[in-house]
Parts: C-alpha cells; sequence; structure tokens
C-alpha cells in the first residue's frame, strides 16, 4: 500500500487541478459570453442611429436649400462608421479605439447637421424631422447606457482573467482582456462657451 500512495497522490492532485482549470473554464466562458452578448447591445443600439440617418438626411433633403455639403458628410460619416465591425469574443483597444473613432466622426457630423438645421423654420416645424431628431437623441442615449453595461460586464471578466491563480491559467485557455469604453481624450475638459 505504500507503494501505491505517491500515485494516489499524484493521481488526486492532477484530479483536483483538472477539476479547478474545468470549472475556471466554464466560469471565464460565461463571463466571457456576457461581455460578448453586452457588445452585441452596444453594436445594435449604433445600428439604430445608422439606420435613422438616412430618414434624416431624406427629410432634409426635401428643403432645396438645405446644404448639401453637410448632408454628404453625414451620410460619408455612416459609411465609414457602418464598415468598421469588430469580433466580439477579442476586442482589443486598438479595434475598439479605431471603432471609436469612426462613430465620433459621425457624432460630429450629426452635430453639424443639427446645427445647420437650426436656421430653416421650415424644416425645425417639420413634424417628422422633429420627430426623427428626437429618436436619435433617444438613441445616443441609448448608446451611453449600452457602452456603460459593457463595460460593467467586461469589469469582472477582466478581474477574473488578471487575478491570482486563474491568471496562469487563462492565457492558456484563449482568454484575452478585453478593452474598456473610455471618454474620448480632452472630453474632461469642459468646452470654452464664448458670446
Amino acid at each position: 500500500m505504500k507503494k501505491w500512495l505517491p500515485v494516489i497522490v499524484i493521481v488526486g492532485l492532477l484530479a483536483i487541478g483538472g477539476f479547478y482549470l474545468m470549472n475556471l473554464n466554464n466560469s471565464l466562458v460565461e463571463l466571457n459570453e456576457g461581455v460578448s452578448a453586452q457588445w452585441g447591445n452596444v453594436e445594435s443600439s449604433y445600428q439604430r442611429r445608422a439606420d435613422l440617418i438616412p430618414n434624416i438626411v431624406n427629410t432634409a433633403k426635401g428643403y432645396a436649400e438645405f446644404e448639401q455639403e453637410t448632408l454628404i458628410k453625414v451620410t460619408e460619416a455612416r459609411s465609414k462608421a457602418t464598415s468598421v465591425t469588430i469580433d466580439p469574443s477579442n476586442i482589443t483597444p486598438e479595434q475598439l479605439q479605431q471603432f471609436q473613432e469612426v462613430q465620433s466622426g459621425l457624432t460630429s457630423a450629426l452635430a453639424r447637421l443639427l446645427a445647420v438645421f437650426e436656421r430653416y423654420p421650415d424644416l425645425k416645424a417639420n413634424e417628422n424631422f422633429k420627430e426623427l431628431i428626437n429618436e436619435l437623441e433617444r438613441t445616443e442615449n441609448r448608446i451611453n447606457v449600452e457602452r456603460n453595461r459593457y463595460n460593467e460586464m467586461a469589469r469582472p471578466y477582466n478581474t477574473r482573467i488578471k487575478k491570482f491563480p486563474a491568471s496562469m491559467f487563462a492565457g492558456m485557455l484563449g482568454f484575452e482582456e478585453h478593452a474598456y469604453f473610455e471618454a474620448k481624450e480632452g472630453s474632461e475638459e469642459a468646452p470654452v462657451v464664448e458670446f
């Protein structure tokens, strides 16, 4: 019996290690799937915004004097924004930065459109256009909510893969850190408004 004791101990340790790795993998898969699902919600919100833009542009086009250059810039920014896709299972900081840059470009183009829109009383009075603008504002709020929820889902996953002893095995099991949405550089300073 004494000669089998080392074998039993080794087999027991291997079984415990295997059980730990199986549980670690399963819990990381669950956390990772939560992050991926939430990324889908982020994309869905951005897609909703992209879907609203053609309606806004078409409504504004109905006003002949409306500035065509602004409409073209919004359409081009929408095209760029919808062309960037990210694999939700492997969101790197570089991919997220590229995604945020094209989305920021679209946000800027929409801001210019809304600024120009203020100069056209007939367009401002158009109920359809007003409702589209209201829907766009609600969508922008939804984007912010979904981005925050994504960060909230990514945090426990990222924390888990960085904590010992999971940090020793997470990379071997194929689990990498997810990037976070971060505030645009310079947004911590309030803009100066002069009249």
